[in-house]
């Protein structure tokens, strides 16, 4: 008779049995799995081996009967295609953990056979294409898909099976256009929510509220509109609310007063007005951001006795009245920004009390009284800045010398006092603005110690004296402006130590004695003003080899010959006043110089170097004609044959809504919208009447090119019809970028004799057409404005966002497409030229570009870079701004809208009367600050324009006002500091 234990032995052998051979096969999987991964961090699969047990691998946990039950495998630089058939054969999978890596390619539908998944982290990596449906994985807890690139259609609908779902994270992908799902709302149990940047649109369901549950939900940057749900209310366990950079309405709804436990809200960009009165409770607020709204009123006094609070930035509303004096003086107070408002009374004292402060932003309001001495002792603070106010008294002597202080800006008011000796103490000072004030005295020797000094405005004050000697130990500094006070002196020859200056004003002032001639070795000056002074003696000769755009020497006691080359008609009126002047060729007013003061030997050598260099320009430009002349375009090949009868093959960079067929059919003579010198350009409808832009190319050699409508990678290998390599990992990768302002190229469908090239269609057309042609459509300045910061950011993106930089070659306003809200995108790469890791960024050897947009460098050199499209968007801006073309017959012969612009720049007046007589006087001032920043794009030297970073910068801080009443100075905050800017 057999015993209990004799029955249970071989049941207990066949489990440990099938035991092993389920740890043996989790182990193979494994195995399998990190054989298809590619892995820089050779240490982290050291323990993964056949010898090992799944169980001690790195990363890796198992169960109680020691199968594999979690996968940690997060940010440790993984790439690769995720292999989901193997993995989801771990039975007893429950977490799975892989986010911040690389992975790429699609997830396939093997995911969902993880059916015991609770956990699930994919997010910030690579993925492309849609997201499958997951819906049999009803048993997870925590899905993480954000930042992964995945796009198409989420799949809200499997959500409905994950009841017990807690946490959400989808956000930060490029998902098709979707209303709020309303899946999500039957996830009662979520305790945070993250839609940030997915595509939604349309209004907030008022079904939010019945996620009471929730601690964090966040929905920003999307396309929701409407107002604001007052549901929101209910969900008093919330601890941090964001839902910045929507089109939300209306005010604030009544209930926000319930959430309590909040401590981070932000609501800033939206359209939001009203009053902030229902925010009076929430006495819990660590950080407080609703900038660029309409809000009006007073900010609730409450806000003083906030305990908490660390973060407030209500800039760019319509907010009246004083601030809380207690305001951020008892938490470690990090920042404030209530820029341009209407706000009036004092600034509060006590916000730096803790020692913590980094940035104090009050400027563009009407704050009256003095600056509290209190802030002389915040030795944190980074960011000063209060122009444009009413400020008075003293300026407190310790402010100038606080040993983090990045920018102090107090420009724009009333103050008094000098500048004290503690500024030898601002080690990290780069800017300081402080003109139009009532400020006296010396500038003090100890300012030459404060070397990271970038940018010193001192101007229109009473400061007297001379100009430090020491100055030249600024070797950082780019711009000096001292122009409208009392100094006195010499103008320095240590000036001319300072190599990065660019913008010199030192004008209205009483310096006497010579110009130093170390002025003339600046090499990077673009801008110097001398005039209304008591300058004597000759002009150096070195100054004549500078190549200005702004050069004015007018009303000072200068005597002696003119060097030739500064009189030409672009520096007209530069030097009058000087009756002690002459010319050899009898200029204008000025005497014609005797034999005894005739031409120095400087000046001589320089008229003969001046007139070898135009010789040899001739020279270049007559062989670059010749040459350009031979290269006729080939006759084209096969334009009779049906393109159905080729052999085509499709590569896709997004997912597509169409077929092959689709785009193949369209390609017939009464679609043609376009012709290029390098192929046809068809506007194509779809079945689901979406419209897409076509272009047809021939795979033949054009490497000289009219103007064209789209975007256009060069298909051919120069002196056949094979496209080449380099063709196509150009097109893939200029295929991968993802832009809001750089047309979207869908994919591309080749074949042996020709190319097509699929793109996102823009009604609008080009800016050319609305700013030159029949179809011109009159743009108000605000538009204009607009288009100039979009095709700004997405040369930017070209230039420094990408991996590799991308040179586009032919920046025009023809290449600027506009889309049906009329925001641009740059087009048609034709000519681009993607930097190599292992080639210089100034190495390509094809002259490209339009005429009247094109470089000066391509006269004298092949070698061209990024600064070359700065060249070119400065005469984009140029058209913005006065509505001309680039080549106009009244800029006269050989000249362009460059030569023309640089001519007004030299007088004020003359500068204002550039502007389109069409923008309204308002804007007159702003429209003037974009053409400054398209001189400067356009300076003759590549190492004087700035970088299309810079550019953006500029271009920001021209920004037309939006509050009637408010004077906008010069220099803008274009540096906030907020939650959204560190995003």
């Amino acid at each position: 008779m057999f015993t209990s234990l004799q029955l249970l032995l071989p049941l207990l052998l066949i489990f440990l049995n099938l035991l092993t051979t389920v740890i043996s096969n989790d182990r193979q999987i494994l195995l399998n799995f990190k054989s298809s991964l590619h892995y820089s961090n050779s240490n982290l699969f050291h323990t993964w081996n056949e010898t090992n047990s799944a169980c001690t691998f790195t990363g890796i946990t198992c169960n109680a009967v020691n199968s594999v039950s979690e996968i940690n495998l997060s940010d440790q630089n993984l790439s690769g295609l995720l292999p989901l058939h193997s993995i989801c054969n771990l039975q007893s999978l429950q977490k799975l953990e892989l986010g911040f890596n690389s992975f790429y390619g699609r997830v396939s539908q093997d995911i969902r056979n993880c059916v015991n998944l609770k956990f699930l982290d994919l997010g910030n990596n690579g993925f492309s294409g849609p997201f499958p449906d997951i819906s049999p994985l009803n048993k997870l807890q925590y899905l993480f898909l954000n930042q992964s690139g995945f796009s198409g259609t989420f799949p809200w609908q499997s959500l409905l099976n994950m009841t017990g779902l807690l946490q959400l994270s989808v956000g930060d992908n490029p998902f098709d256009l979707t209303p709020f799902p309303n899946e999500v709302l039957s996830l009662k149990k979520l305790n945070w929510l993250y839609l940030t940047n997915c595509s939604l649109g349309g209004k907030v369901p008022v079904g939010i509220g019945n996620l009471t549950e929730l601690t964090e939900l966040e929905f920003s940057e999307n396309s929701l509109t409407g107002e604001f749900p007052a549901e929101i209310g209910n969900l008093q366990k919330l601890w941090q609310l964001a839902f910045y950079n929507n089109s939300f309405t209306g005010k604030l709804p009544i209930g926000l007063r319930n959430l309590t436990n909040l401590e981070n809200f932000d609501g800033s960009k939206n359209n939001l007005e009203g009053d902030l009165s229902e925010l009076r409770f929430l006495n819990n607020l660590v950080t407080l951001q609703l900038f660029e709204n309409s809000f009006s009123g007073e900010i609730p006094i409450e806000f003083g006795e906030f305990k908490k609070l660390v973060n407030v930035s209500l800039y760019r509303n319509m907010l009246t009245g004083p601030i809380p004096e207690k305001i951020g003086s008892w938490a470690e107070f990090n920042f404030i920004d209530v820029s341009e408002n209407l706000l009036t009374g004092s600034i509060p004292p006590y916000m730096c009390s803790k020692g913590n402060m980094q940035a104090l932003l009050m400027l563009q309001n009407k704050l009256s009284g003095e600056i509290p001495s209190t802030y002389g002792n915040c030795l944190t603070l980074k960011r000063f800045r209060v122009n444009n106010n009413s400020l008075s008294g003293v300026v407190p002597p310790k402010i100038w010398g606080l040993p983090n202080a990045e920018i102090i800006d107090i420009e724009l008011n009333q103050l008094q006092g000098s500048i004290s000796p503690d500024i030898k103490n601002a080690k990290n000072l780069a800017q300081i603005y402080v003109n139009k004030n009532r400020l006296v005295g010396e500038i003090p020797q100890e300012i030459t110690q404060a070397t990271s000094l970038v940018t010193i405005d001192l101007s229109e004050n009473q400061f007297s004296g001379n100009i430090p000697e020491g100055i030249g130990n600024l070797k950082q500094l780019g711009s000096l402006h001292l122009q409208n006070n009392k100094l006195f002196g010499s103008i320095p020859d240590s000036l001319g130590s300072c190599n990065s200056l660019i913008d010199i004003d030192l004008s209205r002032n009483s310096f006497s004695q010579q110009i130093p001639s170390s002025l003339g070795s600046l090499p990077a000056l673009n801008s110097l003003n001398l005039s209304q002074n008591e300058l004597s003696g000759e002009i150096p000769a070195s100054i004549a080899f500078l190549r200005l755009s702004l050069f004015d020497l007018s009303y000072n006691r200068l005597t002696g010959p003119i060097p030739q080359t500064l009189i030409i008609e672009a520096y007209n009126g530069s030097l009058t006043g000087n009756t002690g002047l002459c010319s050899v060729n009898a200029i204008g007013s000025f005497l014609t110089c005797s034999s005894g003061s005739g031409m120095s030997k400087d000046v001589k050598t320089l008229t003969i170097c001046s007139m070898v260099g135009l010789v040899l320009l001739l020279c270049l430009t007559a062989l670059y004609l010749k040459k350009k002349k031979k290269k006729d375009e080939k006759k084209r090949f096969g334009r009779g044959r049906s393109l159905k009868e080729e052999s085509w093959d499709l590569k896709s960079f997004h997912v597509l809504s169409f077929t092959e067929d689709e785009i193949l059919d369209s390609i017939k003579q009464e679609n043609l919208i376009g012709q290029g010198g390098s192929g046809n350009v068809y506007k194509v409808t779809l079945s689901n009447g979406k419209h897409l832009a076509v272009k047809h190319i021939w795979n033949t050699d054009f490497s000289a090119r009219n103007n064209s409508w789209s975007s256009t990678p060069m298909l051919a290998k120069r002196g056949g019809r094979n496209k080449s390599k380099e063709f196509d990992a150009e097109v893939e990768a200029l295929s991968s970028i993802r832009h809001m302002n750089v047309v979207k190229l869908y994919c591309s469908i080749t074949s042996e004799d020709s190319s097509l090239l699929v793109y996102e269609y823009m009604p609008n057309g080009s800016l050319w057409d609305r700013l030159h042609t029949s179809n011109k459509m009159d743009l108000d300045w605000e538009t204009r404005y607009e288009i100039a910061v979009g095709a700004a950011k997405g040369l930017e993106y070209l230039h420094h966002g990408c991996e590799r930089p991308v040179i586009h070659r032919d920046v025009k306003s023809s290449n600027i497409l506009l889309d049906e809200f009329l925001k641009p995108r740059i087009a048609d790469f034709g000519l681009a030229k993607i930097v190599q890791a292992n080639v210089g960024k100034d190495s390509t050897h094809i002259i490209a570009g339009t005429h009247g947009y094109i470089a000066p460098e391509y006269g004298y050199t092949y070698k061209v870079n990024e600064k070359s499209d700065v060249y070119s968007f400065g005469v984009v801006l140029m058209e913005l701004v006065t509505g001309k073309r680039a080549i106009e017959p009244e800029f006269g012969e050989s000249k362009d809208i460059v030569h023309w612009v640089h001519k007004k720049a030299q007088r004020k007046e003359s500068f204002r009367s550039a502007v389109e007589s069409i923008i309204p006087e308002i804007y007159k001032e702003e429209a003037c600050k974009v053409l400054r920043v398209s001189v400067l794009c356009t300076a003759t030297l590549p190492a004087l324009r700035p970088s299309m970073k810079s550019v953006v910068q500029m271009l920001v801080d021209a920004e037309p006002c939006k509050l009637v009443g408010i004077v906008i100075s010069k220099d803008r905050s274009g540096n906030k500091i907020g939650v959204n800017d560190a995003k």
